[in-house]
């Protein structure tokens, strides 16, 4: 789980989470090569809000009924200040703070290593007696992009938090967002035998993150000196997402007589 998440607060539905998590691995496939170094685009690293609640925000949040995980709520809470009244006694309030994305729940989070291809390196070896060795070079800069599978409200935070938990599970460098920077280099080698059409692929890789979301109206309760959260009127959705993943290319080389 998120680290801004109270121990107290997740339940039964984040602890069971968070034990799926911690025991997913993620194999990369040889196929697959950082390209940090060489990448002549420097992509900046993902700044993910790991929020800690102050001691007001983590009262109010383990008074919910229902989990709150949404980092830009933990942060309004954080940064709330409630005095206690001398004369609270018999004093009520109850404020509308929105209607929010509360918490999201992940239940699969799979990679696709040739989710979009970025380059095409190609030779014409027909006309030779030797194999010809090629190596990738990126030919052109490349955007790639990410995101939610749907259109769905608050789609900002509930990407943030799916942005958390699938880089959480995975342990890869996700963005919603990354760019392969023309000239690009990678000195692996792979020969095109002669009599042969060389075509070298590079595919960047992304994240599958699918879940739920949920959205409630929150409510501060204020009852003298006691301070709580009511959560109405929740509701759930099922979302997707794609995330790339910065820095990361999947190769494919073939060779054949004809052009394809």
């Amino acid at each position: 789980m998120c680290s801004f998440i109270g121990a107290d607060i997740g339940g039964a539905v984040q602890k069971t989470e968070a034990k799926k998590a911690a025991s997913m691995k993620v194999s990369i496939p040889p196929a697959v090569l950082n390209i940090t170094k060489e990448n002549t685009y420097p992509n900046p690293t993902q700044d993910l809000p790991r929020l800690q609640p102050s001691e007001l925000a983590q009262q109010l949040l383990d008074s919910a009924d229902v989990p709150i995980e949404n980092p830009e709520l933990i942060r309004m809470l954080n940064e709330s200040t409630i005095a206690k009244a001398p004369l609270a006694f018999g004093y009520r309030a109850t404020i509308y703070l929105g209607h929010w994305a509360l918490n999201y729940q992940s239940t699969e989070t799979s990679p696709n290593w040739e989710y979009q291809k970025v380059n095409t390196n190609y030779y014409d070896n027909r006309g030779g007696n030797l194999p010809y060795r090629i190596h990738y070079v990126q030919e052109a800069q490349k955007i790639v992009h990410g995101g939610l599978t749907a259109k769905i409200p608050k789609a900002e935070d509930v990407q943030k938090m799916m942005l958390l938990k699938a880089t959480e599970k995975t342990k890869l460098p996700l963005a919603f967002q990354t760019i392969i920077g023309a000239g690009t280099k990678k000195d692996h080698v792979y020969n095109i035998p002669a009599k042969r059409l060389g075509y070298l692929y590079g595919y960047a890789s992304a994240v599958n993150e699918k879940g739920k979301v949920t959205y409630g109206e929150v409510y501060l309760n204020l009852k003298g000196s006691k301070r709580t959260l009511t959560i109405k009127n929740v509701t759930s959705q099922g979302i997707g997402a794609w995330i790339p993943i910065q820095d990361h290319l999947s190769f494919s080389f073939t060779a054949s007589q004809q052009p394809r």
